[in-house]
């Protein structure tokens, strides 16, 4: 596909969008833990937090950690942890030790 397809306005309004879905989606399958998400796709909830605080870093905007996981999660981290995280067993931590060799 061109990239050149769409406007640059219409591009950025398709992505923030295609961002919603995923931020929305994520908030929903709360069943789905980070440690899996990071084994199966290299990123989790907390990369997109932090990929969504470096963006606005770089448009010269403050964004802490705790406010930009608030953005992706829908609630303070902590107490998304205590509702929906559940301990890693042996197998999600190995499989993770793995992953991060692997360079994710």
């Amino acid at each position: 596909m061109d990239n050149d397809r769409f406007d640059d306005a219409t591009r950025t309004e398709l992505e923030a969008a295609a961002f919603r879905r995923l931020v929305a989606h994520l908030r929903e399958r709360t069943d789905v833990q980070n440690i899996d998400m990071m084994n199966l796709a290299g990123f989790c909830r907390n990369c997109l937090s932090r990929w969504y605080r470096e963006a606005a870093e770089a448009r010269g905007l403050e964004l802490s950690d705790p406010d930009a996981r608030e953005i992706v999660y829908g609630m303070p981290y902590k107490e998304w942890q205590a509702r929906h995280q559940t301990p890693a067993s042996d197998a999600q931590k190995a499989a993770f030790e793995v992953a991060s060799r692997q360079g994710h």
